[in-house]
């Protein structure tokens, strides 16, 4: 692609988003606005540190083109609007880091042959060496920058005898694993065992499973969890879509479903985000956007979407409104268990 391209591509970019952004209400309904501007986003948020930078010197040289005024002091923030100056790889293990802690002085004086009820089969004590596996498991990976598959059970775990010792494993786990984390380049290519075979994918990764099971450890501890912040939701939802493909039992299960060109919707009441999955050709494709017709739909809050993805809730939870064909989405929920 040419520069001259580049330049006028990323031009017609800023200004079809900065004209988006400041569109009378009465000209552009407000809801499909936040939507393409998300969707956008969210797009433009999976490319690389090195490309989000790049871009953010191409839109900011594209407003500077422009001669002093509003418009251009305008069109200087759409850089910062889709998140381009910020450090994601640092947010994800920021987060994660925040998410690790509050899970440690959650279990850490709790008893650890508790049962957790969101996991049926397992206690406090499984819950707690699962999370610990997962981080030995992913700060080998980094650190050795795998180029092949490795499986958690091969990365040794130094367990304590005692699962009263349990958490503060867990904590000497998930620190060494964000140094690790931290200090690799998010743009280092590696084996993952999803989309993203970058070291970026790790964090991200361990995030989300820290969200769920932070809840599933409040709720065999007798608490009600507490809304996931909306960006982590979406974002929560949205990894889950990307990686279910690379998970071979799901896989396997959603190719048995058939229904080729069968759409499902998940749709948020607390924001304008919406989902649209689309079945066939041995698998699915999603969109973040409202279909015009759907097989079936569910609707709920991002937070309790995002539980129902992960499977601990059931679409016929009280919580959702569901509507259309409730046979495709109970298999769909079933397939992608986890």
């Amino acid at each position: 692609m040419s520069e001259a391209l580049l330049d006028a591509l990323t031009e017609a970019l800023a200004d079809l988003v900065t004209v988006i952004d400041t569109c009378d209400d009465e000209v552009l309904d407000p809801d499909t606005a936040v939507t393409w501007l998300e969707s956008t986003g969210a797009v433009l948020g999976r490319l690389p540190a090195a490309e989000r930078r790049t871009l953010d010197g191409l839109f900011r040289a594209a407003a500077l083109r422009q001669p002093p005024g509003p418009w251009r002091e305008r069109l200087l923030t759409v850089s910062e609007g889709f998140g381009l100056t910020e450090d994601t790889h640092a947010a994800h293990c920021d987060a994660l880091a925040a998410r690790v802690e509050s899970f440690v002085t959650l279990v850490r004086d709790a008893d650890p042959a508790t049962p957790v009820p969101t996991c049926p089969g397992w206690t406090l004590a499984d819950l707690i060496r699962h999370q610990g596996a997962v981080h030995r498991w992913a700060e080998h990976l980094v650190r050795t920058r795998a180029t092949v598959r490795v499986r958690p059970d091969d990365v040794p775990l130094d367990l304590p005898e005692d699962p009263a010792a349990y958490p503060g494993w867990l904590a000497a786990s998930a620190g060494a694993s964000l140094r690790t984390l931290r200090a690799a380049d998010p743009d280092a290519a590696m084996w993952s065992p999803g989309a993203d075979p970058h070291a970026r994918f790790l964090p991200r990764r361990l995030l989300h499973e820290a969200v769920v099971h932070l809840a599933d450890a409040e709720r065999a501890l007798g608490r009600v969890p507490g809304p996931v912040d909306p960006g982590t939701a979406v974002d929560g939802i949205e990894e889950f879509l990307e990686t279910l493909p690379y998970a071979a039992r799901a896989a396997e299960s959603i190719a048995g479903l058939g229904r080729d060109g069968a759409r499902l919707r998940f749709a948020a009441t607390d924001s304008p985000a919406a989902w649209t999955l689309t079945l066939g050709g041995g698998g699915f494709t999603w969109r973040r956007q409202a279909a015009d017709e759907a097989a079936a739909t569910v609707e709920g809050t991002l937070t309790d979407l995002l539980f129902l993805l992960y499977g601990r809730y059931a679409a016929d939870d009280p919580r959702f409104t569901r509507t259309g064909d409730r046979a495709l989405l109970d298999a769909w929920c079933a397939a992608t268990a986890l």
